[in-house]
């Protein structure tokens, strides 16, 4: 395979990741949050309705009570609830979204790699090969 069909590969790959949906982004977020230990919080009555709609969509708000500091992520796209977590919570998911990064890289570059190689040697690729 020539270098020009290896970048095409690789931009296809990277371009194919990048076709998320907006609510597909927040959606992978949610379960990234429940997995850290953030708990669901319905948005279930007027007064909790009124103070969603003060904090910022899809993104982290910080409060600290007696010491104690909690996050807030309001979903009004796909959940419509408030995941509430600790320090802890928030840690873990920073250090998951950290893990999931770096495998997404690791990822792409073994396809990039893979999208030179010669595979002459062993039969050719695809069909050449025999189980």
């Amino acid at each position: 395979m020539n270098k020009l069909g290896a970048t095409l590969i690789v931009l296809g790959t990277l371009a194919a990741a990048g076709c998320q949906s907006p609510q597909q982004k927040i959606s992978q977020r949610e379960d990234m949050l429940a997995a850290a230990g953030f708990r669901i919080v319905p948005v279930n009555t007027p007064a909790r309705q009124a103070a969603f709609k003060q904090l910022p969509p899809n993104k982290f708000a910080r409060e600290t009570r007696d010491g104690r500091t909690f996050y807030a992520y309001p979903d009004p796209t796909v959940c419509g609830c408030l995941y509430v977590g600790d320090q802890k919570a928030y840690g873990t998911y920073n250090f998951n979204v950290l893990q999931k990064n770096l495998a997404d890289e690791q990822a792409m570059a073994a396809n990039a790699m893979m999208a030179t190689w010669d595979w002459g040697p062993w039969g050719g690729y695809p069909g050449g090969w025999y189980y």
